[in-house]
């Protein structure tokens, strides 16, 4: 779980990078604030999806019951 946690905070540095690059190129002032929103959303989802999916492994447990 701990390795699920870095990967998310290089994720969100990631897309703070590439933002403040689109802001710095003037592009975030021609998309507009609302699809810059929705565009990040789906960033985050795709970030928080990716890092579950690779985060530990998936064992099966049985319980013997006497």
């Amino acid at each position: 779980m701990k390795w699920m946690g870095i990967y998310l905070l290089g994720y969100v540095i990631l897309l703070c990078g590439i933002i403040a690059g689109l802001w710095n190129l003037g592009v975030l002032e021609q998309i507009g604030s609302t699809w810059t929103g929705i565009g990040l959303a789906i960033a985050v989802g795709f970030g928080i999806m990716i890092a579950v999916s690779g985060s530990g492994e998936k064992k099966t447990v049985e319980i013997d019951r006497v």
